[in-house]
């Protein structure tokens, strides 16, 4: 990547983290730099942020099972 491409990078980044902190989404720089670069090979950012719910509500009540995710993950097609 030339230092154009990495700047234009970096304050595109710099941006969508702006965005995220007014809000409030809690997401930190390097979360939210692979959530991007997931989407841009990709990844459905809608599943993404049903994962990203799914991990907060995991981590808030650790004792607790998800019942929301099957048990199984259905094939892609």
């Amino acid at each position: 990547m030339d230092p154009e491409e990495a700047r234009t990078a970096w304050e595109s980044l710099d941006l969508a983290f702006h965005m995220s902190n007014i809000l409030d989404t809690g997401l930190d720089r390097h979360t939210l730099s692979v959530l991007i670069a997931l989407c841009d090979l990709g990844v459905n950012p809608e599943a993404l942020a049903v994962v990203v719910r799914e991990l907060r509500r995991d981590k808030a009540s650790p004792t607790q099972p998800s019942s929301s995710l099957p048990a199984q993950p259905s094939s892609l097609p």
